[in-house]
C-alpha cells in the first residue's frame, strides 16, 4: 500500500507533463503539415546543406571524400 504513496502523484505528474509538452506542440504549429515530410521524401532534389546531388547508393570515389 505504501507504493501507492509514490506511484499515484509519479503517475498524475507524467500524464500532466505529457498533455503539457502535447499542447505545448499544437501551438507550436508542430501538426500544421503532417503530409509534407512524407512528400519531401519522395522527391529527388539537391541536398543543400551539402552542395551535392543525393545518394544514389554508389559509394565516392576517395578523391571525392570531404577534407581531400
Amino acid at each position: 500500500m505504501i507504493a501507492l504513496t509514490y506511484l499515484l502523484p509519479a503517475a498524475l505528474f507524467l500524464g500532466l507533463f505529457g498533455l503539457v509538452c502535447f499542447l505545448w506542440a499544437l501551438r507550436s504549429g508542430q501538426f500544421e503539415d503532417l503530409d509534407g515530410a512524407a512528400h519531401r521524401v519522395l522527391h529527388d532534389a539537391h541536398d543543400d546543406r551539402l552542395g551535392r546531388p543525393p545518394d544514389d547508393g554508389v559509394p565516392p570515389r576517395p578523391d571525392q571524400l570531404p577534407g581531400s
